[in-house]
């Protein structure tokens, strides 16, 4: 539960239904950063098609970059929700448990391999210290071949789960075991 009302699966009519509905469909159950949207459907439905876009759409960032970001700002943010969210869908792709446990408390991101490490640190940067990014900054991405395509897609996932953590951490999103895993693959 959070901290403001939501509407359940079974409760669920018209549009929001629908969404639902398709949610199951897609990934086996409805998690709860999504019922917190679910007294404005419109938002929902809006949100699901970012998701989709930065974590899912043609890219030059592998799912596995992405899902690294989404963990490390997650992490930057103290958002325990998100961190293990995230997490999980990391596994798929990580199998070392240090490099999983970097990037899950944003510590040591220097010592991952060089692509990796200066993806997540410019994630980090930008979640702590918007203001201080430069364009020099970017010439270190540049250097582990990032596109000028890529440098977007990567401010677009960072900027995504610093939205994301806010709502997490401002209504109050908990998780619990089961919520965290049972979801189709995506």
């Amino acid at each position: 539960m959070a901290w403001i009302d939501e509407v359940d699966v079974d409760e669920a009519e018209g549009k929001l239904e629908t969404i639902y509905a398709e949610l199951v469909k897609k990934r086996g159950k409805v998690s709860n950063i999504l019922k917190i949207h679910s007294l404005n459907p419109e938002a929902m439905e809006n949100h699901l098609d970012l998701y989709m876009t930065v974590m899912f759409g043609r890219s030059g960032l592998s799912r596995a970059e992405r899902e690294a970001v989404a963990v490390v700002v997650s992490a930057t943010n103290d958002c325990a929700y998100c961190v293990n969210h995230h997490a999980e869908a990391l596994r798929r792709y990580v199998k070392d448990d240090d490099t999983l446990d970097m990037l899950m408390t944003a510590d040591g991101l220097e010592a991952l391999e060089p692509r990796l490490s200066n993806i997540v640190r410019h994630a980090e940067k930008l979640t702590s210290a918007p203001s201080a990014m430069t364009e020099s900054d970017l010439g270190e991405l540049r250097a582990v071949g990032l596109s000028d395509r890529d440098i977007l897609d990567l401010t677009l996932v960072t900027a995504y789960f610093n939205f994301v953590n806010r709502m997490a951490l401002g209504l109050g999103v908990e998780f619990t075991p089961e919520e965290m895993s049972g979801y189709k693959d995506d």
